[in-house]
């Protein structure tokens, strides 16, 4: 099969999601899957990113991305436990070599560690800040815990507060677990009373090791671990099930469209009104291919994914050789094909296909009704969330193309904005038909 449409994509850019800490962190959050990774690593590892891959990652990295501006996206583990000198040094040696174009910093925190010094230097050089906030105190605290066991709900408010103070650029991103669901209400109207505008809320979907995770010392299962597909059994306990997470979307969507739309910004609902309006959804989980989002660990070492840092999915240091040669390499290009390429007919002949695209690859391992295997464990939950949205999602798409805000939505009933579509117009649900020949009918 040819990869011309894969690469043709790709060359739009990519980019990494680094770990100058890698997988260490102040935190012993129960459900978190990347704490483990310590395992892969040498026993006597320092886990320290060096001056010296952080010069060459900077230096290769801007080299490698043809586009106008440069983003770059820290994560851990805490990146926090690097200190403030060693973003600093990173700031300074992006603009060494980004010859004058702009240069954005995404930074993933748990918050602990924020302070007035931190939150200073993220105003000054305008980092957007990802805070992890889980809910109310009684909900972040169940799995939010620190290495003593003790809940973190009070350090990660005071850290919101402090963003606040120094009007950093922030959102949040909330864990959903299979506790959550009942909770979605109670979870959203927090937020917004603590002025949050941005909000992405993350699954959360484990499930115990084979004898290949055990084989690394892991416990949790490496993707894409077919065995034993529809075994609720190996599913871990704060695993949100696929109908408990499509509620949970619901719930939230629908206090959203109360009063909220174009006031609060929910990361799944703006890339599912791309989706309803033609346009590729701007998440990789729901996008045709995947692969342009690669890992860089503490030693340079490159893998397929933030998900997919395992052995077998290493793809080579940054410190040998260059990123698009990894970028590039046949592994990556078939890793990256093969979100699509795998996909079972019943997938392909779902009329939420244009939306889901089959939903991250980690995820693909229960089976059809057919009983073919790569499903997406979330399927379910997916589709009774489409379902749901979609008639609201046509009309605001709608709204859009007529050079409306989505929000005008709120201002008019079911009927109006149908109404406000033309015959001739192209449907908003991006089939590439008039609206006559198709939701007009």
């Amino acid at each position: 099969m040819s990869n011309a449409p894969y690469l043709s994509a790709m060359s739009r850019s990519f980019h990494v999601m680094t770990k100058p800490i890698g997988p260490l962190c102040n935190l012993d959050c129960k459900y978190c899957f990347y704490l483990e990774k310590e395992k892969l690593f040498p026993a006597d590892e320092d886990y320290r990113m060096s001056d010296e891959v952080l010069e060459t990652y900077i230096r290769k990295y801007i080299q490698s991305q043809n586009t106008p501006e440069i983003h770059f996206t820290w994560q851990g583990g805490e990146p926090t436990l690097m200190g403030l000198d060693f973003f600093r040094k990173g700031v300074a040696l992006q603009r060494q070599y980004a010859g004058g174009r702009p240069v954005h910093n995404a930074f993933q925190t748990n918050g602990v560690l924020l302070d007035d010094e931190w939150c200073k230097f993220f105003a000054h050089e305008k980092f957007l800040v990802g805070l992890s906030l889980d809910g109310p105190e009684h909900i972040h605290n169940r799995y939010r815990i620190d290495k003593g066991g003790a809940g973190t709900f009070d350090q990660v408010m005071n850290a919101l507060r402090t963003l606040k103070k120094w009007r950093v650029e922030f959102n949040t991103l909330t864990c959903v677990t299979r506790q959550t669901p009942p909770e979605a209400v109670e979870i959203y109207t927090f937020l917004k009373k603590q002025g949050v505008q941005f909000m992405q809320f993350i699954p959360i979907i484990e499930r115990s090791g084979d004898r290949v995770a055990h084989s690394l010392g892991l416990d949790l299962a490496v993707p894409p671990d077919l065995s034993l597909k529809n075994n609720p059994e190996r599913m871990m306990p704060w695993a949100v099930s696929s109908e408990g997470f499509g509620d949970f979307l619901i719930t939230i969507f629908d206090e959203w469209m109360k009063v909220d739309v174009g006031q609060v910004f929910v990361n799944i609902f703006d890339v599912m009104l791309n989706a309803w309006s033609g346009l590729e959804p701007g998440l990789c989980t729901f996008t045709r291919y995947c692969g342009q989002g690669v890992a860089m660990e503490h030693d340079g070492s490159i893998y397929s994914c933030d998900h997919y840092v395992y052995p077998s999915y290493f793809l080579g240091n940054i410190m040998d050789i260059s990123l698009e040669e990894m970028i590039y390499s046949s592994a990556q290009v078939k890793f990256g094909q093969d979100k699509w390429d795998a996909l079972p007919t019943y997938c392909r002949e779902c009329a939420f296909l244009f939306a889901c695209h089959g939903g991250c690859p980690k995820h693909r391992f229960t089976n059809t009704p057919e009983g073919a295997s790569g499903l997406n464990y979330l399927c379910t939950g997916y589709k009774k969330f489409f379902k749901h949205i979609d008639p609201k999602m046509r009309k605001m798409a709608a709204l859009v193309q007529k050079g409306q805000p989505a929000a005008a939505i709120m201002e008019k009933d079911s009927e109006g904005v149908s109404e406000s579509v033309g015959r001739n117009d192209w449907c908003a649900c991006g089939s590439g038909k008039k609206f006559k020949k198709c939701c007009g009918k």
